[in-house]
């Protein structure tokens, strides 16, 4: 590149910014470049001799430069009434054809107000209005012409009018491709917004609903066996120490999930992140022992045959079970017993625990906390359905049917 290469070009891009802030200033360039190329053309006879135009040889009378600067002046306003601009430029342009015998090129300007309502207008109207205006113009130059009909003059407008109207329709359609990749690139960068936000929102309620259902559960247990304990210390303090084993027991294990549940927010190279596998029905046994260690009597009733599920939908089933049956031992009071079935039905899995306790008001047992809620938003997730209500007679009832195939595809 030449060292002037930098510089010229900032300075097109410093005029062309100022044209585009000025659009008048620009409007009036063009006028006056049309106006200096119909006065040059003016002076040129494409018949002064035989071997060709020649220039100098005739000039144009005053009416005819009056009639281009008017027609050129009218340019100005091209963008803001295009269509006044061009019907003016034609009336202007048949008018010195019919009246004058050396008619001056204005059809210059009727070219330039043709192009400017082909690029700022539709196809249709385009090709009508461009239709119009070829054959008025050729028609004029044709009958009141001072050449023959077949002149190449007569062509010329003819053609100068179509190329017109035809550069503008093409202005006009790479400007809307343009700005429809644009719109398309903006709303492409608002989705990828949106659906960053929302899986960060997604990503913020699933970790909500872990630490809930771990705290409220283990929490649960602590508070019962503690009480126990303190009940019993000085009676039977071997019954002490056993709820305060299942007190240190219940503890332990709410610190490791808690710190499972945590380790999801590390870095995937951090070392301290956890790699034991989320709980699931495996280890369903273990949990209702929980619960019967708490003074809890629980039933198990299974048809699934042990199969396998989805990650999301055992650790959903084992969710659910856990915050239904901390529910129970919070809520149903001591006497409560709870039964929980696992049936595989077809392609899903169907999640029921009941008990029997003391009947709760919907309202109380629906809106007390977040644990139902999680429980719907775990199975809404998943795509499949949550009943939740008071059981005729006493207790509660709380079911869940989650589908084997997941939304992502991940089948059994």
């Amino acid at each position: 590149m030449t060292p002037t290469g930098p510089a010229t070009g900032t300075l097109y891009a410093r005029l062309r910014d100022w044209f585009r802030a000025h659009p008048l200033a620009f409007d009036a360039t063009i006028a006056s470049g049309t106006l200096v190329c119909m006065i040059a053309a003016s002076f040129t006879d494409p018949h002064g001799s035989p071997e060709g135009p020649t220039f100098g040889d005739r000039a144009p009378d005053v009416w005819s430069v009056l009639i281009m600067i008017v027609g050129a002046a009218a340019l100005v306003l091209r963008r803001r009434r295009p269509f006044a601009v061009l019907c003016f430029t034609v009336t202007i342009c048949l008018f010195e054809l019919v009246n004058d015998n050396r008619p001056a090129p204005i059809a210059m300007s009727a070219v330039v107000a043709l192009y400017t309502v082909a690029s700022r207008t539709d196809r249709p109207t385009t090709w009508r209005v461009g239709l119009v205006t070829m054959t008025l113009l050729t028609t004029a130059a044709m009958i009141f012409g001072p050449t023959s009909w077949y002149a190449q003059e007569n062509l010329g407008v003819f053609a100068w009018t179509g190329m017109a109207a035809a550069a503008g329709d093409a202005v006009r359609s790479r400007r809307a491709f343009v700005d429809a990749i644009r719109e398309r690139a903006e709303r492409a960068e608002r989705t990828r917004e949106e659906e960053a936000g929302r899986r960060v929102a997604e990503e913020r309620l699933r970790i909500a609903r872990d630490l809930h259902d771990v705290v409220a559960h283990h929490i649960a247990l602590v508070n019962v066996q503690a009480g126990v304990a303190a009940h019993v210390m000085d009676k039977r303090p071997d019954q002490a120490k056993e709820a305060l084993a299942h007190v240190r027991e219940a503890s332990r294990s709410a610190l490791d999930e808690l710190r499972a549940t945590v380790g999801l927010l590390r870095q995937s190279g951090d070392p301290e992140a956890p790699t034991e596998p989320a709980p699931g029905l495996a280890v369903l046994d273990g949990l209702l022992d929980s619960f019967r260690k708490a003074g809890l009597p629980v039933a198990l009733a299974r048809t699934d045959g042990d199969l396998p599920l989805p990650a999301t939908v055992d650790l959903a089933a084992y969710r659910i079970v856990q915050e239904a049956l901390t529910n129970v031992r919070k809520h149903a009071g001591p006497d409560a017993e709870a039964e929980v079935s696992v049936v595989r039905v077809g392609r899903t899995v169907e999640i029921t625990v009941l008990d029997n306790g003391t009947p709760q008001p919907a309202t109380v047992t629906d809106s007390g906390g977040h644990g139902l809620l999680g429980m719907r938003e775990r199975v809404s997730a998943l795509g499949g359905s949550l009943t939740t209500a008071p059981r005729y007679g006493g207790g509660f009832r709380v079911q869940a049917i989650l589908p084997v195939t997941t939304r992502t595809g991940e089948d059994a």
